[in-house]
């Protein structure tokens, strides 16, 4: 078992999926009889259950050299010198150089900075791409004019092939010559930029700490590729520090926890919690349905709180869950109620309003037979931007299909008299409505609309029920990119990502 970005595993780095990341650990780590666990610029690591036995072994080299500029001293808090030093930047350099940006309202600053001051760029792939942005996604998206400008956004919220899509660019001479950032480029990104530009010492609403600092501004220079690696610091740093590694026991996983195996690290408070709950989750399920499915590993959140609030409000009232099988239904306007019902279960933890995100599941139903322009057309009235769609559509895959799924798991068992059974809902959702495979295939880089136009050209059946994502891949290997490209007339920029997209899953024969 390799878990990389092991320090994700600390909640002081990230409080959200650090539980989540703890339990895959537990579960998977009981079956491996190897471990490594790989992190950048950790000093020291407090002993904890989870790497006990392991040897911890500092590394302390780097393939490049750092050189900076502390531009942040002459600036201060001028906002005025700050914007212009940062154009001054990446006009006079004519080097490649990421742009972290700290929050998504300082992107959309930055942006508009770039829109209002920098001339379009004489480049045929860039205006190729710019076209293609605006046809597929939305041709007044900041984005779209941007990459005119030799400038692209990478964050978390994007499809990831059109994040790999604006990297590949940024790679080419005659590409991309800026990324705007959030943290996300630090997270398995691989550029050769020759600059790294911290315009905030930010990470969304807290200030950035030395550790993740130290990270972004390791993203400079490459190995064979720029030697030197130029950091221009535009807002005061954080403070050195020694990065020691705790992890403790979350208490959202107590409830998953085998309490007799990890009993010399739990404090008897946590004991005495882990066997309260297991007898709470027996008294509702029985004790082997309950020992069932926690050995099954059942349930997908890491809140096991959240999990037996769930549970006891099934039992205590069935009736209010009786319109659980109308998202079976194909009319989805009998989706409302149940779909209101889940999002209540964590209220104010969608990143919107509550009717705002029933709007987008029901308009999102389209996915496979509507562009994403249209999509945005049928969701005007509730002002959802292309941004927002990105937002939207990701928290409904894995946030809102999670807590599903955990229903669906509840409710088989709690109200199996109902025969309720939502999975092919759940399944729809997690893929955003699109065919299972397509949805996979934008992770390789394929985006939805190239795989739209090759199953109208019958070249590939995304319909066929019996096609995996290896199936799908072994039949794209079998065919010529020229012959694709003819077949579902891709046009000039969708041949350059079609190519880019056989890069990485082209096999030797």
């Amino acid at each position: 078992m390799i878990i990389d970005e092991f320090y994700k595993a600390s909640r002081k780095f990230d409080p959200q999926r650090s539980p989540s990341l703890i339990k895959a650990i537990i579960k998977i780590g009981s079956k491996s009889r190897q471990k490594y666990f790989l992190a950048p610029n950790i000093s020291t690591l407090e002993n904890n259950p989870f790497t006990e036995g392991m040897e911890f072994i500092p590394l302390d080299f780097s393939t490049v050299y750092l050189e900076k500029h502390e531009l942040y001293k002459e600036i201060k808090k001028d906002t005025q010198k700050k914007s212009l030093a940062l154009l001054g930047i990446i006009t006079k350099e004519k080097t490649k150089s990421l742009i972290y940006a700290g929050t998504y309202t300082n992107i959309d600053v930055i942006s508009n900075l770039i829109l209002l001051n920098l001339p379009i760029v004489d480049s045929k792939l860039l205006n190729d791409f710019s076209n293609w942005l605006g046809e597929n996604y939305y041709y007044n998206w900041s984005l779209t004019h941007l990459v005119k400008r030799g400038t692209g956004i990478h964050n978390g919220r994007l499809h990831s092939s059109l994040s790999q899509i604006q990297v590949k660019v940024f790679e080419e001479a005659d590409g991309l010559d800026n990324l705007i950032s959030t943290s996300s480029i630090i997270e398995g990104v691989n550029t050769s930029a020759e600059n790294v530009i911290i315009w905030m010492n930010k990470n969304g609403n807290s200030k950035l700490n030395d550790f993740t600092y130290r990270n972004i501004i390791g993203r400079s220079g490459r190995m064979f590729r720029h030697f030197i690696g130029k950091v221009y610091i535009l807002d005061q740093p954080p403070a050195n520090e020694r990065t020691e590694l705790e992890i403790p026991f979350p208490e959202e996983i107590l409830g998953d926890i085998d309490e007799k195996r990890y009993e010399n690290v739990l404090t008897k408070e946590q004991v005495a919690k882990i066997l309260h709950y297991q007898e709470e989750m027996s008294d509702i399920l029985g004790l082997e349905t309950y020992n069932n499915l926690k050995a099954e590993n059942a349930f997908q959140s890491s809140d096991s709180e959240l999990i037996k609030s769930i549970a006891l409000d099934m039992s205590k009232n069935p009736n209010a869950w009786n319109g659980l099988s109308y998202l079976n239904s194909t009319n989805r306007n009998h989706w409302d109620t149940t779909l209101y019902r889940i999002i209540n279960l964590l209220p104010g933890g969608w990143e919107t309003k509550s009717s705002t995100f029933v709007a987008f599941i029901k308009a999102l139903r389209d996915n496979w037979f509507k562009t994403i322009p249209q999509l945005l057309g049928d969701l005007e009235t509730f002002d959802v931007s292309i941004d927002d769609f990105f937002k939207l559509e990701r928290t409904l895959t894995f946030k809102f299909a999670s807590l599903l799924k955990d229903v669906n798991t509840l409710q088989k068992e709690i109200l199996k008299h109902k025969n309720y059974d939502v999975s092919r809902f759940i399944s729809y959702i997690s893929h955003a409505f699109l065919p299972t495979v397509v949805f996979q295939l934008e992770e390789y880089g394929l985006p939805r609309m190239i795989s739209k136009k090759l199953h109208r050209s019958k070249v590939i059946n995304f319909y066929d029920t019996t096609l995996n994502l290896h199936g799908a891949i072994e039949i794209f290997n079998s065919l010529k990119v020229d012959d694709l490209v003819k077949a579902a007339k891709l046009n000039e920029f969708e041949k350059y990502i079609l190519n880019y997209f056989y890069d990485g899953i082209r096999t030797e024969n």
